[in-house]
């Protein structure tokens, strides 16, 4: 099972390198998710010595008020053989196996973050591994001791601060809180059992260490506290001696210690029944032990959350996107893939796929006639229009026969109004197409990333589609004008000819003014402007989807694929101009991704495993 406790310091250092610490989040992570100890108490409750005694080294700095003064992530690392070393995780490729140049460091490191005089406290934690064979594999984080009053240099706020970030770790439900209590102090002033009481009521997370057993006034003892009577824990209270002053200044050493330490619980007459449950050594085993069946029982919980995770981060991966290209070809090649991306976008639109081609028909059955007909040729057709215009055509010579020249005016008059509602169909279409354009712009997530090339290709696809216009605009009143220009010689051959039904009377042309005469004129074009405008209604259509709906399906971004061939790396690179937050963020996606991706295959084998 020691395996299993190697493998969480192993993903717990990773989750550090890639700041996957949680430590000033909200969001759950990996990390917060993996148990670990925090050591818990008041300033000179001897909660260094504890930690040195676990580990077996004298390794962290000492002196009066306030020395941790930042939180210190340790973590063992078990080894079978080999010399004993230390790394830091601010400084990866140094190994230290001088204890006193870590000892260094770690108040160097601190001074770092804080001030070398100033007696205020970071959050940033100090993340320190130790490997030897001489411990056993836990994670312990040791944090500044509780205190009730500031002191000469630090702020009125020292207090509430130290609880609040003392509270930030142990408030976590996977945290084993450690509540270091002097035995030579009442229990009931104890600072580490009273913030530990107020997150955890029921003690399901608290072990309870008392220190300074051997310097309990004469007559007293702490066999009580030890046996669970003076104050119930879950779990059995653990009693050490830790190292004196004396010691500290002969620098006695660990093992001289564990040893003093074992000889005297088994001398005290008061302990010597407690003696195989007290120590430091029985400590670090007993918190081993006890986080071995914690992480067992965590693992169905980190698989769910580690198989979740790495869904929302897939997920957002693909959101922001493939990496920008190093070479030229590289580049070009996703330019075109975006590309295409929004042209079948656009394309989709237009098909009915996606919604918004639908206007383009709303257009033709209803914009368009609705222009036709509001013209009103029956009022431009009026009886005194009519005998204008039929007049001024006849000049100083009365027509002989018949008005020809009259009818064409009159209805060259009309059809030259069609090319106003013409136009109009040209322009709602055009526009339709340019809302169409930043419509699949904004839906094309792969142009999100690049701003250059979003502003580029938009310009490119409306510069396309004004040229399309253009031409559709052309080629519509070129319709128009065709109507005009050549009259259908049928339709008037076909119209009656005696005078009954309204024809080409042969009367004096004093009776040219007739009014029932001049009424059949404008009935007669009327008719004629009215075929000619249901056929506009079917070929005009035709026209503008021929001439820019089609078109733009076809080679809305010829002209820019063109130029694009011809442009150079560096310009081609302004065009992938990301947004360097995109890129960090994709890097960093892409590592918590690889180290979730790896926590996952590395638990599932050891589960599967047990």
């Amino acid at each position: 099972m020691e395996s299993l406790i190697a493998l969480v310091n192993k993903i717990q250092r990773a989750c550090t390198a890639l700041g996957d610490h949680g430590e000033g989040s909200s969001l759950p992570t990996l990390w917060d998710s993996l148990p670990a100890i925090a050591v818990v108490g008041g300033q000179s409750s001897g909660k260094s010595s504890v930690l040195e005694s676990v580990v077996g080294k004298d390794f962290l700095p000492r002196g009066a008020g306030i020395v941790t003064r930042r939180p210190l992530v340790l973590q063992l690392h078990r080894i079978d053989e080999g010399k004993e070393y230390a790394e830091f995780m601010h400084l990866p490729k140094k190994k230290f196996t001088d204890f006193a140049a870590v000892r260094q460091e770690i108040s160097d490191e601190t001074d770092r973050e804080t001030g070398r005089s100033s007696k205020v406290i970071s959050t940033v934690p100090i993340h320190l591994s130790i490997f030897s064979p001489n411990v056993v594999n836990l994670t312990l984080v040791d944090l500044p001791g509780l205190t009730k009053v500031a002191v000469d240099g630090q702020p009125e706020s020292i207090v509430q601060d130290i609880e609040n970030m003392v509270r930030s770790f142990i408030e976590k439900p996977n945290c084993i809180i450690l509540a270091i209590s002097p035995a030579n102090q009442d229990l009931a002033t104890s600072d580490a059992i009273k913030i530990s009481r107020e997150v955890d009521p029921k003690g399901d997370r608290t072990f309870g260490v008392l220190t300074k057993i051997d310097l309990m006034d004469q007559g007293t003892n702490a066999v009580d506290i030890l046996e669970g009577r003076g104050y119930k824990l879950r779990y059995p209270w653990v009693g050490v001696v830790n190292r004196s002053q004396a010691d500290i200044n002969k620098s006695v050493d660990m093992i001289a210690a564990r040893r003093r330490e074992r000889d005297y619980f088994n001398n005290s007459p008061e302990y010597r029944h407690l003696t195989d449950r007290m120590g430091s050594e029985y400590l670090g085993k007993m918190l081993s032990k006890h986080l071995e069946v914690v992480i067992k029982s965590r693992i169905p919980g980190l698989q769910s959350l580690i198989t979740k995770t790495i869904s929302e981060l897939e997920t957002e991966l693909s959101r922001l996107g493939k990496p920008v290209a190093a070479d030229a070809g590289g580049k070009l090649y996703m330019i075109m893939e975006i590309c295409r991306a929004f042209d079948q976008t656009f394309k989709e639109h237009l098909d009915g796929t996606r919604s918004g081609g639908e206007k383009i028909n709303s257009v033709f059955d209803n914009q368009f006639p609705a222009g036709i007909k509001r013209l009103q040729f029956d009022k431009h057709l009026s009886m005194d229009n009519v005998r204008k215009l039929i007049t001024e055509a006849d000049g100083y010579q009365p027509h002989l026969i018949a008005p020809e020249q009259g009818y064409r005016r009159l209805i060259e008059s009309c059809l030259v109004s069609i090319r106003g509602p013409a136009e109009a169909a040209v322009d709602a279409v055009h526009s339709i197409l340019k809302d169409l354009i930043h419509k699949s712009i904004g839906e094309t997530s792969e142009l999100k990333q690049y701003p250059t090339l979003r502003v580029e290709v938009s310009g490119a696809a409306i510069d396309s589609l004004d040229r399309m216009r253009d031409e559709s605009r052309k080629a519509t009143l070129l319709l128009v004008d065709m109507e005009s220009g050549y009259l259908t010689v049928e339709f008037f051959r076909k119209l009656p000819q005696d005078s009954e039904k309204g024809g080409n009377p042969t009367h004096s042309i004093f009776d040219r003014y007739n009014d029932a005469y001049l009424r059949r004129i404008g009935s007669n074009v009327l008719s004629y402007v009215n075929m000619v405008c249901a056929g506009l209604r079917n070929s005009i259509p035709k026209s503008i989807v021929y001439c820019q709906v089609r078109e733009a399906k076809r080679s809305l971004l010829d002209i820019f694929f063109t130029e694009l061939g011809q442009k150079e790396m560096s310009k081609l690179s302004k065009l992938l101009d990301e947004d360097p937050a995109v890129q960090q963020r994709r890097t960093s996606i892409a590592k918590r991704l690889e180290l979730y991706r790896s926590a996952q295959t590395d638990i599932e084998a050891v589960a599967w495993s047990k």
